[in-house]
């Protein structure tokens, strides 16, 4: 894969379509990294919402992504719009050879998430799928455990996400609660979550999951379960539900090995609420300052991510979660959609 040279003379340059809701976490991290970056141009079809975000950001505003991509000096894409409409504008702005950032999930359908990293290839830029949970200090410690093999050999792993979405904020837009542009709360709301059981335990083998809507009017599931094993032999769980009473309540991750038990908690991977091993380490002082509030289920990764977008494109880093990356996560929700929907188990990979 050819990429196009390092930028390093200049502030990298972003353009961002979609200023929506997870738009305002985007344009903080830039913000923050403003030494290094800027928000060249913004795009929303929604007229108000386009004239806030030019007024928030100082960027130019366009109505049309084509009218955007015909005038912008931006190196890199930024796509915060619905998620089924990330492959068909990834595409074109691959073509239009500028980098592509997607928000996640990258696509709703396992061949258009193929088309877009084909596409990238295909014009040499590359594509970046957000996961900011990835860098949250909790769950870097425990990436580094797993790296370091301290639990040995991983037995069983628990995932729940308890959290609360109203009919309300279904309602907010037409396009959330579809299957086309939206997906369920396994593919939008516990994305990060079901990103972590590749991410920390290694490659699935095969899941089962059932899923259901029971309480929100919405074509998608607003609760799902599934069973996981992965090819070390290690067994789990998933639990998600969006009808969790009054408010959102937990997003946790736990893991049992033959050296190790660790429980990261609170309402998004938040909270180190144990963490044991057979071995101590002096890293183990960090866990005491790891734990965080947190104001809000996005965590504060944005910033940390675009750190190493920014460095990745300065020819100074590797990119940490690439197109292909992203097609782990998205190849796991379609399995469980798959699962759920015939009754069966699904192996992976879904196709070779």
């Amino acid at each position: 894969m050819h990429h196009s040279p390092p930028i390093t003379d200049r502030k990298i340059r972003f353009a961002l379509i979609g200023c929506g809701r997870i738009a305002q976490n985007h344009f903080a991290a830039m913000e923050k990294h403003a030494d290094r970056c800027e928000l060249v141009d913004v795009c929303d079809t929604n007229p108000a919402a386009l004239q806030a975000a030019v007024a928030k950001t100082g960027a130019r505003g366009h109505a049309k992504l084509a009218d955007l991509l015909a005038s912008t000096t931006a190196d890199c894409v930024i796509l915060t719009t619905p998620s089924g409409l990330h492959p068909a504008q990834a595409i074109e702005v691959a073509q239009a050879c500028k980098h592509v950032m997607t928000e996640k999930p990258m696509a709703t359908r396992w061949q258009d998430g193929l088309k877009m990293v084909e596409a990238c290839d295909k014009a040499g830029v590359r594509l970046f799928v957000v996961k900011q949970n990835r860098r949250n200090a909790t769950l870097q410690l425990l990436k580094r455990a797993v790296e370091q093999k301290r639990f040995g050999k991983i037995y069983a792993v628990s995932v729940n996400v308890f959290w609360t979405r109203p009919q309300e904020y279904y309602d907010s837009a037409k396009w959330r609660g579809t299957w086309e542009f939206d997906g369920g709360a396994f593919m939008n709301q516990a994305s990060h979550y079901i990103d972590l059981l590749d991410w920390l335990i290694g490659p699935v083998e095969s899941v089962m999951a059932y899923t259901g809507t029971l309480e929100r009017d919405i074509e998608v599931e607003d609760s799902g379960v599934a069973a996981i094993r992965w090819r070390s032999g290690a067994m789990g769980t998933l639990n998600v539900s969006m009808l969790t009473y009054p408010k959102n309540l937990e997003g946790s991750i736990t893991i049992l090995g033959e050296k190790g038990t660790v429980r990261v908690g609170g309402v998004a991977v938040n909270e180190i609420q144990h963490w044991e091993f057979a071995e101590q380490r002096p890293e183990d002082e960090e866990i005491k300052h790891a734990s965080y509030a947190t104001t809000s289920v996005y965590g504060f990764g944005h910033p940390l991510y675009y750190d190493n977008v920014i460095q990745t494109l300065r020819g100074e880093a590797e990119a940490e979660t690439d197109g292909r990356e992203g097609l782990k996560s998205l190849e796991l929700l379609i399995a469980m959609y798959l699962s759920s929907r015939d009754g069966k188990r699904v192996a992976l990979p879904l196709e070779y």
